[in-house]
């Protein structure tokens, strides 16, 4: 028995590994490219990008555990049927009800995790990228100038455009800057500029050698000034400062607020490990292959399977924070349904390999 235990977890575990690199990589590829193409707009700093993709796949990473032990005990199980090598184990007294523990010394580690990732860590990354985003956000105009990128001012009054920068970042060569003053539109162009700090803590962008346009757009009433130089002020910024999310309260604070709200994430954050225990067991009765059909049929039907189950926790978490539910039903019904689908496909697969095949314990 110990060698048909080991020679299970052994595959599990070398497919789940690869299963998760695989769905890691395409993760953070996707989410890599997002927040490039969000950098390369202005809409995010490229120095946030790497901290932002370390924050969202730790708020991933549940579900992409959760996915990959599926994907593994169906898929090593699945081969076993289609090899035959389940016909062995039945015809050595290893009933279908034996496969429950092997899969769970499996299963309720990566359950624990999950449940850390879900009650702890996840709202923690979460909380970190909001204020990560809010220094990013509260950090002055000239802070955030990239060259070659049109970069507008937080006040929204004001676009900045800078064609190279020194080694030092102290100066910066061939500067555009538009501005909107009264309805008179601005156009300000310079060989080159630099920061500069006065002693009240005032900052300005000082331009040297340029030319500054002014006008009402749509007419030709426009004022041409030559300037040796030019002190442009840096308005002040501060970020609001927004209400956390229930997605990112602590589970405690959850608790000391019991609103519809918080209380359908608590639901959902419990749920997760136990979607996965629920999940990979159904992977057991779900595995069956006919020799003679091969293994699509059940892959798909347990892909589909999965998807039905994540898609009615998500509707029932947002039924409970909308009261449609009472909260201390919440996510229940959707576990009842998944064991109750997983008694019927064990007695299933009972009157297919037989009763004793199924219970035997030799």
């Amino acid at each position: 028995m110990s060698i048909f235990r080991r020679s299970l977890l052994r595959e599990f575990t070398s497919l789940a590994l690869a299963v998760c690199v695989v769905l890691l990589a395409i993760s953070l590829t996707t989410l890599l490219v997002r927040l490039l193409s969000n950098a390369a707009s202005g809409a995010l700093q490229l120095e946030g990008v790497l901290a932002f993709l370390g924050f969202i796949a730790i708020n991933y990473l549940p579900i992409i555990l959760s996915l990959t032990l599926f994907i593994a005990v169906l898929m090593t199980l699945s081969r076993w049927y289609n090899d035959s090598e389940m016909i062995v184990w039945f015809s050595s007294g290893v009933g279908l009800v034996r496969w429950i523990k092997p899969v769970l010394y499996f299963t309720l580690p990566v359950a624990l995790v999950v449940a850390a990732l879900s009650l702890g860590l996840s709202p923690w990354a979460l909380r970190q990228s909001a204020e990560y985003k809010r220094q990013l956000d509260s950090r002055d105009d000239v802070s955030l100038l990239a060259p070659g990128v049109f970069r507008e001012s937080k006040h929204a009054d004001r676009v900045f455009f800078i064609d190279n920068m020194s080694d030092t970042e102290s100066v910066v060569s061939n500067v555009f800057v538009q501005s909107v003053q009264n309805q008179q539109l601005g156009v300000m162009v310079a060989k080159q500029g630099m920061q500069k700090i006065e002693k009240n803590g005032d900052k300005f962008v000082v331009l040297e050698n340029g030319r500054r346009y002014d006008g009402t757009p749509g007419t030709q009433n426009y004022k041409v000034m030559d300037f040796a130089t030019y002190a442009v002020r840096i308005e002040p910024y501060e970020a609001k400062i927004e209400a956390p999310s229930p997605k990112s309260m602590t589970t405690p604070a959850l608790l000391k607020q019991p609103t519809l709200q918080n209380i359908a994430e608590l639901h959902w954050r419990v749920a997760l490990p136990i979607s996965i225990v629920l999940l990979t067991l159904l992977a057991i009765p779900l595995s069956f292959v006919n020799p003679r059909g091969g293994r699509s049929v059940n892959l798909v039907s347990g892909l589909l399977i999965y998807m039905i189950y994540s898609s009615l926790l998500s509707t029932f978490q947002a039924w409970t924070a909308q009261g449609k539910i009472a909260p201390e039903i919440g996510l229940w019904p959707v576990h009842g349904m998944a064991l109750a689908l997983l008694i019927a496909l064990f007695y299933k697969r009972s009157s297919v390999n037989g009763f004793s095949r199924l219970w035997s314990s030799r």
